[in-house]
């Protein structure tokens, strides 16, 4: 997500850098809405950011001084355009915009009740729920701030989000349990809302701090006009972790940590808990590499390139499909064959869901004249699905689920298998100010039960 309030009329092109800066969290839609004469004009398609907008589509957007935008990474609705965000959402007195990151676990009644007022939905998002979810309330209390507000305590889940306003302001809210990264970045022109510090950076605005958990923050003209913790903190959840293993870029900073130094000290946490004597260190690109370095610093193994990587082929694990996520596997990484024949490789990846696609780095590396592969993984095995926004399998597709540390060995045709320990992970982040959510890797939570909405 990207949102921005300045001062000039270049919110449609900043925004559009935003997301480019982003399309690491999403690579299957983009969309941009904009402010012009109270009105809300957007843009959206299925595709990566520089497909979806050209330089004609650009120059047809409005130039506003507000904008937001976003990058889908699908995890409820099929990938077509009517899931794609923003949602726009028109009620008796407005319209807004809305662009979310997690995902609600009340969506189905959310949705239920406001069908019985009157509210039609186009798309199968959860997305589109919440911005209804926004007018609805909106309508109700009379003022969109307390709309939004109103509408995060009904809502169960996941959720950061950015709501751009008819009467041009930009809203911006962090659950109470800060599930998914959400900050704020300034410079002379005024201000900007992003997932992460990387798009502030590549944007020209100053990173000022992260939005706090449930956090609302109000912009108008390139000034920020409120803001105030509104929501209660939720007990037993806290920042998703694998935002720091695998989601994030590792040049951002998130909750005072930043996502290379957790990387790299997964990595010597790795060495430490499962040691090997081998020739080289190689990290899987690109999530992996930074562990890598980690990993060879502490054991003092020289650190070499693995693969050579198609930079033209985006994340394979953020693919809808199994199918196009060996495919993408398949053309992205080759090894580098002069740096691992005859060798015995370390090699430090991020995670193994399937292990279909660790199978097939493996075979490519001993197909390349590895003597010797040995994985160590920077997170612990997946063995619970994730009700907040990470498109993880269902549990029995986990292959950890399925097969002991042994088996998955055996299975993937690693010489040796080394997973970091819970504790070892939560250690490499110590730095971050909050709490962490690792049911994916320690246990299933009880689903929230369902609210009904207020008459």
């Amino acid at each position: 997500m990207f949102g921005v309030s300045v001062k000039t009329l270049e919110a449609a092109g900043i925004t559009y850098n935003g997301l480019l800066a982003l399309q690491h969290r999403g690579q299957e839609g983009s969309g941009i809405a904009v402010i012009q004469d109270n009105a809300i004009l957007y843009h959206k398609n299925v595709g990566l950011v520089s497909e979806v907008f050209n330089d004609e589509v650009l120059s047809k957007l409005p130039h506003s001084n507000t904008a937001i935008g976003h990058n889908r990474y699908s995890t409820t609705g099929n990938n077509t355009v009517s899931n794609v965000q923003p949602f726009i959402t028109e009620y008796l007195t407005g319209r807004i915009a809305t662009v979310h990151n997690g995902n609600i676990t009340n969506a189905k009644a959310l949705k239920e009740g406001l069908q019985t007022f009157g509210v039609n939905f186009k798309a199968t998002s959860d997305s589109e729920v919440i911005s209804a979810l926004i007018a609805y309330y909106t309508v109700k209390l009379g003022d969109t701030v307390k709309g939004v507000i109103k509408a995060a305590s009904t809502i169960n889940g996941a959720f950061s989000l950015i709501v751009l306003c008819g009467d041009g302001r930009l809203i911006a809210l962090r659950d109470g349990s800060a599930f998914r990264p959400l900050c704020i970045g300034k410079n002379q022109f005024g201000y900007c809302v992003a997932s992460e510090s990387c798009a502030l950076d590549s944007c020209g605005f100053d990173f000022v701090r992260d939005v706090q958990p449930g956090e609302i923050m109000v912009f108008e003209n390139g000034e920020m006009i409120y803001n105030n913790v509104e929501l209660e903190p939720k007990k037993g959840c806290g920042l998703c972790i694998f935002e720091y293993v695998y989601f994030s870029r590792p040049d951002s900073l998130i909750d005072n940590l930043s996502v290379y130094e957790a990387r790299y000290n997964m990595g010597q946490v790795l060495a430490k808990e499962h040691p090997v004597d081998a020739d080289a260190v190689c990290g899987v690109p690109d999530s992996g590499l930074e562990a890598a370095i980690g990993y060879s610093a502490a054991s003092g193994i020289p650190l070499v390139s693995g693969f050579v990587k198609n930079r033209y082929i985006g994340r394979s694990f953020i693919y809808p499909t199994q199918i196009q996520r060996e495919s993408a596997v398949r053309l992205k990484l080759n090894p580098l064959t002069a740096n691992v024949k005859g060798k015995s490789i370390i090699l430090v990846d991020d995670s193994i869901v399937r292990g279909t696609t660790s199978k097939k780095i493996v075979q490519s590396m001993k197909h390349a004249g590895a003597k010797e592969v040995h994985m160590r993984i920077s997170s612990p095995p997946f063995c619970y699905a994730c009700h907040y926004g990470t498109d993880i399998d269902s549990e029995e597709n986990l292959i950890a689920n399925k097969m002991d540390l042994e088996e998955i060995r055996k299975e993937i045709g690693a010489d040796s298998l080394g997973y970091i320990s819970i504790e070892g992970l939560v250690s490499a982040c110590g730095k971050c100010n909050l709490p962490f959510c690792t049911k994916c890797f320690t246990g299933s939570e009880k689903m929230p039960g369902k609210d009904d909405l207020e008459k």
